[in-house]
């Protein structure tokens, strides 16, 4: 599946939105090695920091599928005229699964499509060894 494709899916996500209080839709769609395609969208509370970004959904409910391999991350928000790159709490999340060139592609409602490795959204990435050691212990 190209990210063209994968981008259709997180359109479609964005518009299962919950965002009353911005009405700031962002849809989200990561593709599994087995092709399987896993969406989120944002889940706003008014006690705003308790709201769940679209890349966090996805996320979780791909761990509770069982899946946590990932070979793209596809992020759209038609209410921005830009594309609207991951916040940095997702950035932490995200990277606790995927490799520093995992592509992720994200868009807004303008149409222009942006895609970066995990590698260029967090460049320093500290805490990338302390993955790396706790795979390695038993």
């Amino acid at each position: 599946m190209d990210h063209k494709e994968l981008m259709d899916y997180a359109v479609k996500a964005s518009k299962q939105s919950y965002s009353p209080y911005s009405r700031f839709r962002v849809g989200a769609a990561l593709l599994s090695p087995s092709g399987e395609v896993i969406t989120g969208t944002n889940v706003e509370n008014r006690s705003f920091g308790l709201t769940i970004c679209a890349e966090r959904s996805a996320l979780t409910a791909a761990v509770t599928q069982g899946i946590r391999e990932f070979e793209a991350l596809a992020i759209y928000c038609p209410d921005a005229d830009y594309p609207v790159a991951p916040c940095g709490a997702c950035r932490q999340v995200i990277s606790e699964f995927v490799s520093g060139d995992f592509p992720i592609y994200y868009r807004g409602g303008g149409g222009e499509t942006v895609g970066m490795t995990m590698k260029e959204l967090l460049p320093s990435d500290s805490l990338f060894e302390l993955k790396e050691e706790s795979r390695d212990t038993p």
